[in-house]
């Protein structure tokens, strides 16, 4: 059975011959920018497992990037969605209401940790559009033209979410872009000024927000400060409880809204259902959510959540789209959240998280190029550096280990400002067998590619 299965790599090269063919055809069909670097053709798929059409199987830490929290084809959520398709595909939410939509909004508003009495939520398709709305929402209930966000930042690819979002190898030949957005420092504490005390870090950072506010624009045209509970392409870095405090003091201090980010960090990914359940255990609350990804278990949906005089602001007609909060997707989600709920994935993840990080920690030890590992529950990275002194980035160490595992049956993933980082998005459903042979063969690659010894 392909679900509790393990790697295997059976074909003498890689992308085998049935792979390859349909790569070449990948090359001629479809545009270039779309890059792949991974030499696998997905045939079917379960649980944390992928077999190709040439009958390799691979160990999936990449889960779609997040997407698969719970997993390829998980049985019951494919039997929700066919259930529902045998009554309708889709029913436009602007016109004619479908009581999906409505479970779905009732669910998250009462589980999602936003300031506030009372949540409302609706959906669209994507994260990027999450993030946007969220920005669209928190104009409307201000009446502010600004908004401030981070340094390490990925908030997506439209047009105002590449302007929000902190690398621009995302956004080549894509500008100009939308105004009114501006940057300040997100804390990476591992790359600290040269020199600077711990107990300093925190205000360091705080004061690049002040900055904003002194060079920018003043405070009081901000609508919101868009932040990433823990930073996913920047490098899988977690917002420091203290500084994320002191920015929600900031906040209530101007009449600023803090939206949070979870498209990536949601769906018992961070060891909760929501990484601001973090937040809500130290005191205080985001005044929005926009999340997506895991919520629907690979079909496409995102939502954002708010407490009701923030939602009721926008003006009729300005939010809302064709396929947002489509009947296929509701019905995934709905099914996808009650599983979470039921098999404690949010507990899986805290886990999991635990031995990744051990056996990372471990290595961290023993390897002179691994600088840095952190995260929370099952969102892992590890930074890869020239040497710990230096903290050089190592992006080319970083690609030779993710071809390696590769090569052997473990899909992993880079990220970072300096693509020098590798996440751990593993799907939360994965045997404990699996976990050991995937850190075995990630140890492996580490150890061939910088030439050393286990």
């Amino acid at each position: 059975m392909l679900r509790e299965a393990l790697p295997k790599i059976v074909t003498d090269t890689l992308p085998g011959p049935k792979a390859a063919e349909i790569v070449k055809r990948r090359e001629k069909a479809v545009p270039g920018a779309i890059r792949c670097g991974y030499p696998v053709v997905m045939d079917h798929a379960e649980g944390a497992m992928i077999e190709d059409v040439d009958g390799n199987r691979f160990l999936d830490w990449i889960g779609g990037v997040g997407v698969l929290n719970i997993g390829h084809c998980h049985p019951e959520v494919a039997e929700a969605v066919k259930n529902q398709a045998d009554r309708y595909f889709h029913g436009m939410f602007n016109v004619v209401t479908h009581e999906g939509y409505v479970a779905l909004a009732e669910k998250l508003s009462s589980i999602a940790p936003v300031k506030g009495d009372h949540a409302k939520a609706y959906f669209t398709n994507s994260g990027a559009e999450a993030d946007e709305n969220a920005v669209k929402i928190a104009k409307a209930f201000t009446g502010r033209p600004n908004i401030i966000v981070f340094s390490g930042a990925f908030h997506g690819r439209t047009l105002l979410t590449m302007s929000m979002t902190s690398k621009k190898a995302y956004a080549v030949g894509m500008g100009p872009f939308p105004d009114g957005v501006f940057r300040a420092q997100f804390p990476y504490y591992y790359r600290n000024p040269a020199g600077m005390p711990q107990e300093k870090a925190c205000e360091y950072y705080l004061e690049s927000i002040e900055a904003v506010f002194e060079q920018c624009a003043p405070a009081d045209t901000i609508a919101a400060i868009v932040v990433e509970p823990l930073q996913g392409e920047g490098g899988f870095i977690p917002a420091p409880i203290e500084w994320v405090k002191a920015v929600r003091e900031i906040c209530d201090r101007h009449g600023i809204l803090l939206v949070a980010d979870e498209v990536q960090t949601g769906f018992c990914r961070t060891g909760r259902m929501f990484a601001t359940e973090y937040w809500k255990e130290a005191g205080f609350c985001p005044d929005i959510i926009a999340t997506a990804k895991s919520i629907a278990a690979g079909v496409p949906l995102s939502a954002i959540i708010a407490r009701d005089e923030i939602m009721d602001a926008p003006a009729p007609g300005t939010i809302g789209g064709t396929f947002g909060g489509n009947a296929l997707a509701c019905a995934a989600a709905l099914k996808t959240i009650e599983i979470m709920e039921r098999d404690d994935l949010a507990g899986r993840s805290r886990e999991i998280g635990a031995k990744v990080t051990e056996r990372y920690l471990e290595m961290k030890e023993k390897y002179e190029c691994i600088g840095d590992v952190r995260g929370l529950g099952g969102m892992i990275g590890i930074e890869f550096v020239k040497d710990k002194e230096s903290k050089e980035p190592d992006a080319k160490l970083t690609s030779e280990v993710i071809k390696e595992c590769a090569a052997n049956g473990l899909l992993v993933e880079g990220a970072g400002t300096w693509n020098n980082v590798i996440r751990f998005l593993a799907p939360l459903v994965m045997t404990d067998e699996q976990l050991a042979a995937g850190l075995d063969i990630f140890e492996n690659a580490v150890a061939k590619c910088t030439k050393s010894t286990i």
